[in-house]
């Protein structure tokens, strides 16, 4: 049954429903990583995470960088469901298109929105960074550069739950997917890492 409805599919009804399908796929991979407290960018962001000046300014903390591996999904995911719900609906196609861009758009606005509410709840005093996260332990969830040359992106555990925070490193940059360990915090937003194994004799 799948295979004739999918044989009576046009071209681009195929390819849509292909992003609709390997958006949706990757959404809901990371939005399990999330709650288990995973690394879910590690594994798919392909060093997407980096803006223009080698920084990264799009974690929970009030980020403001749109090129992250999460947010392309999130667009895609809106694009995608709109176009396949609309195809047969909305003429013409490129007035489909533009109502698909819009929705993606406004739902990558609305899960940053989101993030940056969390992070908002987070400083209101629920957990003081500055006495929690030195010595704590977690992973790399977008790369830091080297030498504090930019700023990078962690998940830490503090008092039994996953936390996300700028970072900088003092010393070679340190990829996606790396465990890290919190040497220093150097204000609200940004932690000073080394990689963990940088302390095993």
């Amino acid at each position: 049954m799948i295979a004739s409805w999918w044989a009576g599919l046009d071209t681009a009804m195929k390819i849509l429903w292909g992003i609709t399908f390997a958006a949706s796929l990757i959404f809901i991979v990371q939005t399990i990583m999330t709650f288990i407290g995973a690394d879910a960018d590690a594994d798919f962001s392909a060093d997407v995470d980096t803006s223009a000046d080698g920084s990264d300014l799009s974690n929970i903390d009030g980020g403001s960088n749109l090129y992250t591996f999460r947010n392309f999904v999130n667009f895609f995911l809106g694009f995608g469901w709109t176009s396949v719900l609309l195809y047969d609906s909305v003429r013409p196609r490129i007035l489909l298109f533009i109502i698909a861009v819009i929705v993606g758009v406004a739902l990558v606005a609305a899960v940053m929105w989101l993030f940056k509410w969390l992070a908002g709840m987070q400083q209101s005093g629920t957990i003081d960074i500055y006495k929690s996260a030195v010595g704590c332990n977690g992973s790399v969830y977008l790369t830091i550069p080297a030498s504090r040359s930019g700023e990078g992106k962690v998940q830490i555990s503090i008092n039994g739950a996953v936390r996300e925070y700028n970072a900088m490193t003092d010393g070679d940059s340190i990829k996606n997917g790396t465990t890290i360990k919190v040497v220093e915090v150097i204000d609200n937003h940004t932690l000073l890492v080394e990689e963990l194994n940088s302390y095993i004799v």
